[in-house]
């Protein structure tokens, strides 16, 4: 079929998308997993330090209160400083274990690369509309029934191990709180390492999801690579003349479409978007759109030519951001361009009455 997507991306398009952000599967359960089991070792293995320095710190701060002149001397501010700073040390082996198996995890499912196409500011994602899908999307209702899943399945899991310790509990009524620690911390231990497992099993089968649905999404149809290929078989110098000679063309259709605009929606300096909606169409199209020069010539065109001017910034930063050359508008833009255009023949009525 036409069109259909059968090929595998191939590498300058794994490149491009990596530019943008994308193109690399990462699963949030792998890397929670992992960090759970380190973070499970690291409090059995540094546990017992941990209960004697924060006893430490307990004993030295009901010390002072037997020593109210060290307090007045020295000030509150100092007292919980100093208690902030042994509480720190006495959990930074755990704390920094779970950090470094995030890290080593993240690195290993995505390969590092500096990447500021991330830093840059994009109004789309500053649409109300855009966050609203992403949050009650499909994708989201997928990803909050696997949650749903995960918990039914590590919750069962724990709930056979827990299930047959109930009567030996009943038993340890009346012991004091460190022999009641010292009889339980063994079993917590081991059911939280076996939910820690049944999770890095849900890990490991997520990122095999992830990434079969990256590369399902990375798929290229057959002329894509052919034209791809075709690029990449001509000289550098030849690929940017002739992106050069395309930029140019397209701009000379795009200026040459401003004065049978309807409106030109601006920043007011900008940014700058020429609309145009002939009935034809079931929405409004974008004929031309620039920033800087490139909006400061529309605008000239547009006065030139008559077409209104409407100063509107957040309708044009929107309109920049999400919609092509040619495009028309979506539908969570409708509402403003509507207002703007009654606005624009409203006054253009009254001109033509005027002039009667």
């Amino acid at each position: 079929m036409a069109g259909e997507k059968t090929e595998k991306a191939t590498p300058k398009k794994r490149e491009e998308a990596r530019k943008k952000g994308g193109g690399v599967a990462r699963s949030q359960d792998l890397t929670g997993a992992v960090v759970m089991l380190v973070g499970l070792t690291a409090i059995h293995a540094f546990g017992g330090k941990l209960v004697a320095h924060c006893r430490e710190t307990m004993d030295w701060t009901l010390h002072l209160i037997g020593h109210p002149e060290v307090v007045s001397a020295r000030g509150l501010p100092w007292v919980i400083m100093t208690v902030l700073q042994h509480v720190a040390l006495a959990i930074l082996p755990i704390v920094g274990a779970c950090a470094i198996a995030a890290i080593v995890v993240n690195v290993a499912m995505v390969r590092p690369k500096l990447n500021l196409h991330g830093l840059r500011m994009d109004a789309k994602r500053l649409n109300p509309v855009t966050g609203f899908k992403n949050i009650y999307g499909p994708n989201s209702l997928f990803e909050g029934g696997k949650s749903i899943l995960k918990l039914l399945a590590v919750g069962t899991i724990v709930a056979i191990a827990l299930i047959p310790m109930i009567p030996s509990l009943g038993g340890m009524i009346g012991m004091t709180p460190q022999q009641l620690c010292s009889a339980i911390v063994g079993d917590i231990y081991g059911i939280g390492m076996r939910a820690a497992v049944a999770y890095l099993l849900i890990g490991i089968i997520d990122i095999v999801y992830q990434r079969y649905r990256t590369e399902k999404s990375m798929k290229m149809d057959k002329q894509e690579v052919k034209e791809e290929a075709k690029q990449q078989a001509l000289p550098a110098e030849v690929r940017g003349a002739m992106r050069r000679r395309q930029m140019q063309n397209s701009r000379a259709r795009m200026m040459a479409a401003v004065p049978e605009a309807d409106v030109v929606v601006t920043n007011p300096t900008h940014y700058a978007v020429a609309l145009k909606y002939d009935g034809s169409n079931p929405a409004p199209e974008v004929v031309a759109k620039g920033v800087d020069l490139v909006a400061a010539r529309i605008r000239e065109l547009a006065t030139d030519a008559g077409v209104p001017i409407v100063p509107d910034p957040p309708l044009a930063r929107a309109l920049h951001a999400s919609v092509e050359v040619g495009h028309q508008i979506p539908e969570e833009l409708f509402g403003a361009v509507a207002q703007i255009l009654a606005f624009v023949y409203r006054m253009a009525g009254k001109r033509q009455r005027a002039a009667a």
